[in-house]
């Protein structure tokens, strides 16, 4: 007879161990991935502080570099503020050098009217200019050169007429020297026509 049990009953159906090389296999297969994981962790870590190293020291080269040439513009900038203070003194200088020239051609033009109109054997002493009158002192032989002298000055252009003689004296010579004649002549300084 065949008997059947309706009433399952569960077996617990025994585990399969797996093959002891199985085990170990799988075992060093965690260790190798592991270990490359932590090779390449160590490498990517010692490339990344290699790349730091090299930047830092290409960016100290720069700074080097820049603080050199930061030295360098610095003695620059003093030599071209020196320049510009410089170049500020001569223009002042050259102004005022202007200036005086605008100013002062009147007396240059009468100084120069002057010495072209001074005759063979007269020498002037002294010179006097006090606003637009002016006073000559001087010696000579001869009573024509006084009058040769005051009508060059009148015809120079530099000064209103009359041209006066204010007095001339006789002056007793040194031995053998004959005699001079001392004079002063009064002249106010105009410009010069035309």
């Amino acid at each position: 007879m065949i008997r059947i049990n309706l009433i399952s009953q569960t077996r617990e159906k025994p585990r399969r161990r797996a093959p002891a090389s199985t085990l170990v296999g799988s075992g060093q297969k965690i260790t190798v991935a592991c270990t490359l994981i932590l090779a390449l962790a160590v490498l990517g870590v010692g490339w990344w502080y290699w790349s730091l190293r090299k930047e830092a020291g290409k960016l100290t080269d720069d700074i080097t570099a820049a603080e050199a040439e930061t030295r360098r513009l610095q003695t620059l900038i003093v030599q071209v503020r020196q320049f510009e203070e410089r170049k500020a003194q001569l223009q002042q200088r050259v102004t005022l050098i202007e200036t005086l020239r605008r100013g002062q051609s009147s007396p240059v033009h009468v100084l120069d009217a002057i010495s072209r109109s001074v005759p063979d054997m007269l020498w002037l002493t002294q010179l006097d200019q006090k606003g637009p009158d002016l006073s000559i002192e001087g010696r000579c032989l001869t009573l024509t050169s006084i009058s040769d002298f005051v009508d060059n000055l009148g015809r120079s252009g530099w000064f209103t007429k009359p041209v006066e003689i204010v007095s001339s004296q006789v002056e007793p010579g040194t031995a053998g020297s004959g005699e001079l004649i001392k004079f002063t002549i009064k002249a106010q300084v105009a410009s010069p026509a035309g």
